[in-house]
């Protein structure tokens, strides 16, 4: 356990390093271009006057702004660092970083959208903290907790066989 835990952290640092904070043009690089295919990907489902840059209008007063805190990346690597951390073969890891990327886009996706519907019809902010801040944040953690483990289940099947 002590053995994960340090590895997690490495993990969590390194991958935050190259692929998060703006230290490099790598980087700032993939926040653009994921932020770009989550507002490319919402504009299939909001009203084209509706997306502006990287601004969600709720309403003429009331704005969304989709930026690299919101566009799936933070979740996402706290789940490859578990899994980078945890013992099983290269490919299981490989195998689940796609499927938890191609999970947890879906699921930020479908977040924004509900945080957008409930702030739309109602009261503004009050509606956009609970929707996005409690409801959406923990759907998130839910999502990552039960990848990893689906994870953890999976490889040690895969160890088993």
């Amino acid at each position: 356990m002590k053995r994960f835990i340090a590895l997690y952290l490495l993990f969590l640092g390194g991958l935050f390093i190259f692929f998060y904070a703006p230290t490099s043009a790598i980087s700032l690089f993939i926040n653009e271009l994921q932020t770009k295919l989550t507002l490319d990907t919402l504009t299939f489902f909001l009203k084209p006057e509706q997306i502006k840059g990287v601004d969600i209008w709720v309403n003429p007063q009331y704005k969304i702004m989709i930026t690299k805190a919101c566009n799936g990346m933070i979740p996402i690597l706290f789940l490859y660092a578990s899994i980078l951390a945890y013992p099983a073969t290269f490919m299981h890891k490989v195998l689940w970083i796609v499927w938890g990327y191609i999970v947890f886009f879906i699921v930020n996706i479908a977040r924004i959208l509900w945080v957008v519907y409930i702030t739309e019809h109602g009261e503004g902010h009050g509606d956009f903290y609970w929707s996005h801040d409690l409801i959406g944040n923990l759907l998130l953690i839910a999502v990552g907790l039960g990848l990893f483990i689906g994870f953890i289940r999976s490889s040690n099947r895969s160890i088993k066989n």
